[in-house]
């Protein structure tokens, strides 16, 4: 972001702000797209009107929503990953044998079973 333009890095700031928009209203239920329409317009030209005197202040903006988002989608694609496979009952890491969970044997998989795929 250091190199971008001050254009670029206020449409940046802007998609953060409306991303964490859409999420506050929407744990209030207070989300409707007007109110995103009128904010995401206004901040968008505010954040163009003075981007060349807050272009340091953008960029730090930038860089902290995108760490922040990042790593709470990261904690929940993991999150819901384990509670899928847990559910499932799938081993991953295939440790032991068990009967309530999901294991492929190869060595039990007969000759006229395999079939080739084209």
């Amino acid at each position: 972001m250091q190199l971008s333009s001050p254009r670029f890095k206020s449409l940046a700031v802007t998609a953060g702000l409306t991303f964490w928009f859409v999420i506050i209203t929407t744990i209030f239920t207070i989300f409707s797209f007007e109110y995103l329409l009128i904010f995401s317009s206004i901040v968008f030209v505010i954040t163009q009107i003075f981007s060349l005197k807050i272009s340091k202040a953008l960029d730090i903006f930038a860089i902290f929503n995108t760490k922040i988002f990042l790593s709470i989608l990261f904690i929940f694609v993991i999150s819901i990953y384990g509670i899928l496979f847990k559910l499932l009952r799938i081993d991953l890491l295939r440790l032991k044998i068990k009967k309530d969970s999901h294991w492929l044997d190869i060595e039990d998989t007969k000759i006229e079973r395999i079939r080739k795929q084209y």
